[in-house]
């Protein structure tokens, strides 16, 4: 892992890079502040278009032409129907685009998620919304769309009611074969956080770490369509058989929270090694949740999931006070998309104040950083220090990474 020397890099204004190079940033129109869905489409006419999800209000979703990576350019931008909700999170199959909605108290629509035709990728028309609104519901926070048939998510639902309202988002399935008309396949639901469940409620971490029982990513591979790897905050990483969509099984489950501070966010598993790789997420200002780390966990035997590693993480002493969050968040996923990188040996993630940095996990023992780049603080963030939110790694082995609050779109050359 490189270096950093005492005092390097605790200021904020500082850009620091290591086998990464800047090509272009680019404000986003102003409205700079990026949720974790990024998607790249190949589109019609032989364009590149990244598609981005915005944090919050007011923009909903925003298209970037990125076929000169140097250069590029809004195509489009586009506007939530009010203040009271987010996107967030998206994914493009071919020219068919699924958004996340998710509102900021339960019972408030539209919760659930749109499905757009991007064909042409200046003017994005809808052809179906999937309502998940309902009395105990925020809607969907995340989804996985790749194959073009099923929409995987972490919703709520008009008759999902939490024993917690923490646990307010499971497991869904939605069929979207027939993409006018989406319905549900079916969903999985931690044992004992739904009303009227036989089993106990989960013990709950500290209340000051206490973010929930409910789903984040859920992540499904056409190399194995019969597995939906789950990260579900506070219960850990799950492994669900979903070959019987109507009814996901438990496969397994690492918890390892507490002693940790709980939140899993994503689990990538690496199928060529039997591994998974598992990434936290950091939702606490100034390492009070540190820490928040991404772990190498092999899965030879699905049944009984075992950590062997963690990434070196950033200097603590560096980050911790340097401005926002300092952790772990968003994994490139490997994406089986044909403008997605794939590797099974370098895992790209970021880390929001500390950057977007680059694992070789050649030796699953012993990861070890290859790369990274903290750009300084963009002009007006309300943390006074970069929040690096996603990553999206293409073909081509550029990065595009994006700012949570001000600082919009970085493209970026890894230079392994």
């Amino acid at each position: 892992m490189a270096k950093i020397l005492p005092g390097t890099g605790a200021r904020a204004d500082q850009t620091l890079a290591l086998n990464m190079r800047l090509l272009a940033h680019h404000p986003l129109e102003g409205f700079g502040g990026m949720g974790e869905g990024m998607a790249l489409q190949a589109a019609r006419d032989g364009r590149r278009v990244l598609w981005l999800a915005h944090e919050s209000a007011p923009k909903n979703f925003t298209g970037v032409d990125v076929t000169d990576p140097r250069a590029p350019r809004v195509v489009v931008q586009t506007e939530l129907p009010h203040a009271r909700m987010r996107s967030n999170s998206l994914d493009v199959v071919g020219d068919v685009m699924a958004v996340a909605y998710q509102t900021s108290t339960v019972g408030l629509q539209p919760a659930g998620f749109d499905l757009f035709d991007v064909s042409v990728p200046e003017a994005p028309r809808r052809i179906s919304h999937f309502d998940a609104s309902g009395p105990h519901s925020r809607g969907v926070h995340a989804v996985w769309f790749v194959d073009g048939e099923y929409v995987h998510m972490a919703s709520g639902a008009p008759d999902f009611q939490p024993r917690n309202p923490l646990d307010d988002q499971c497991y869904r399935i939605v069929d979207v074969r027939r993409p006018a008309q989406p319905v549900e396949a079916g969903r999985w639901w931690l044992p004992g956080t739904r009303e009227g469940d036989d089993a106990q409620p989960p013990a709950r971490l500290d209340p000051k770490f206490d973010a929930g029982f409910r789903a984040h990513n859920t992540n499904v591979f056409p190399a194995r369509p019969d597995r939906a790897y789950v990260g579900y905050l506070d219960a850990g990483a799950v492994v669900l058989d979903i070959a019987d969509k109507a009814r996901p099984k438990l496969v397994s489950q690492w918890r390892y929270s507490p002693p940790f501070n709980g939140f899993t966010h994503t689990v990538l598993p690496l199928f060529g090694r039997d591994l998974l790789i598992v990434s936290d997420e950091c939702i606490q200002d100034d390492g009070a949740d540190w820490p928040k780390l991404v772990w190498v966990v092999d899965a030879r035997v699905e049944t009984n999931p075992v950590p062997i590693a963690t990434f070196p993480a950033p200097p603590y002493d560096a980050f911790a006070r340097r401005g926002g969050r300092f952790g772990a968040h968003n994994l490139h996923e490997n994406l089986p998309v044909p403008t997605s990188w794939r590797s099974e040996q370098i895992i790209v993630g970021t880390f929001f104040n500390a950057g977007v940095r680059a694992y070789d996990v050649s030796n699953p023992y012993q990861p070890q950083e290859v790369a990274y780049y903290v750009p300084g603080a963009p002009k007006l963030s309300p943390v006074g220090a970069v929040q690096l939110n996603d990553v999206y790694v293409d073909d081509r082995l550029i990065v595009y990474t994006v700012d949570r609050h001000v600082g919009g779109l970085y493209v970026l050359e890894m230079t392994l």
